[in-house]
């Protein structure tokens, strides 16, 4: 038995109503706006670079200089530029010839990793082990997750399993409050495997369908952390050899090169196997996304563009490479 994620209704934030004079953006206004820092300056860049000049080795060069200086990463910009080149060279070009062919091929290396999160509920509780650099969203991501799968119908428990920060473990519980979410929590500084290792049985007596479990993500004491990773992985292995059945990395959109590190560290560490990108909040540098996925090939399954409990969707390939690109028309 499997759930969907992406098929699950997001409810409203309960204390953030829309007034009638202020009518909500569509998703892909916000993710537009929040990946508008990017968008814009390439948009302008590429302007300067075509103003004038027809397409030739020089402004080849131009050009994916300035992608890869957008975090496209070299493998993406040889894509665009060679493509551009086979059907443009020698002729006059616009900003909107690059954008279209830019949005297009970086769809191609985000479709194969659009990916819907789909829970094996024939594990109960299915175990989601949520990893990241602190500051990244982990918290307020598990927050807007359990209430997709409880507005479902799925039974969710989480676990704050970031010990060592009080407002994490505060944040946790206000969560799960709002979704009904039983939070299985113990002292500040407590062994996070333990806690993990209490809150699978807890979850198992409990008959839950889902364990969401936050974690500590201070890579200041990269060693430390790691080594703590690896134990709760392999207690929750005590308990179901299989588990963690997902483990999600968030990423912040604002770090641009350094998310590439994070996830090599991560994947190594505590086995990843999905991402959620947050915080495309215009002054994201969405770019570096594209860079993860031709390297990784990860699944991304959700991005997100603000703290509201509506603001993490599934996500789209199209979507994002238009929104990144500038390109097509503002329509949905």
């Amino acid at each position: 038995m499997s759930d969907t994620v992406s098929e699950v209704e997001t409810p409203q934030e309960p204390d953030t109503p829309v007034s009638p004079e202020e009518p909500k953006l569509s998703w892909f206004k916000r993710l537009r706006k929040g990946l508008s820092r990017t968008s814009n300056q390439l948009s302008e860049q590429i302007t300067g670079i075509f103003t004038k000049r027809r397409l030739d080795e020089d402004t080849l060069q131009d050009l994916e200089d300035v992608l890869i200086q957008s975090d496209l990463g070299l493998e993406t910009a040889i894509r665009i530029t060679d493509t551009l080149a086979s059907t443009r060279y020698g002729k006059d070009v616009s900003t909107e010839d690059v954008t279209s062919i830019m949005a297009s091929e970086i769809e191609k290396v985000l479709s194969p990793v659009a990916i819907p999160l789909e829970l094996d509920l024939s594990h109960k509780p299915h175990v989601i082990l949520v990893v990241g650099v602190n500051g990244t969203g982990k918290t307020t991501t598990i927050g807007k997750l359990a209430a997709k799968l409880t507005d479902g119908g799925l039974n969710v428990m989480l676990a704050a399993g970031d010990t060592f920060r009080a407002a994490a473990i505060e944040q946790l519980h206000i969560w799960g409050e709002r979704t009904n979410s039983p939070v299985v929590s113990s002292k500040l500084g407590a062994d996070a495997a333990g806690l993990a290792f209490d809150a699978f049985e807890q979850a198992k007596a409990a008959g839950s369908d889902v364990l969401i479990i936050d974690t500590a993500g201070r890579l200041q004491n990269k060693a430390e952390l790691m080594d703590e990773l690896e134990k709760i992985v392999r207690v929750l292995g005590k308990h179901d050899p299989e588990a963690p059945h997902t483990v999600l990395q968030t990423l912040d959109a604002t770090t641009g090169q350094n998310a590439l590190n994070q996830v090599e560290i991560f994947r190594n560490v505590a086995g990843v196997n999905g991402l959620v990108m947050t915080k495309l909040d215009g002054t994201a540098r969405g770019g570096i996304l594209v860079s993860i996925s031709a390297k990784h090939k990860l699944p991304v399954y959700f991005v997100g563009v603000g703290e509201g409990v509506d603001d993490l969707e599934p996500f789209e390939a199209h979507e994002f490479a238009q929104a990144l690109a500038n390109s097509g028309a503002d329509e949905q």
